[in-house]
């Protein structure tokens, strides 16, 4: 995957974030939207940033355990 698929993942998971922190304020305007449900959006948008952020540390082989290092059989 290239950058920016890791870049879209980060801010697909910002979205999914922000609307389940929209959603808390939900109550007030008469809406149905249960707790549980706003709790796994905030929680599933958090884990998807945080993938795409370490995929994306990764990929730019900023993590040294992810890079792959050529052996010289000289």
């Amino acid at each position: 995957m290239n950058k920016l698929t890791w870049i879209g993942t980060i801010v697909w998971g910002l979205f999914v974030a922000g609307f389940g922190l929209t959603g808390t304020g939900a109550g007030i305007g008469g809406s149905d939207i249960q707790p549980q449900d706003v709790m796994f959006l905030i929680a599933g948008g958090t884990v998807t940033c945080l993938i795409g952020v370490v995929g994306l540390v990764g990929f730019m082989g900023w993590v040294p355990g992810l890079r792959t290092e050529q052996k010289s059989y000289s």
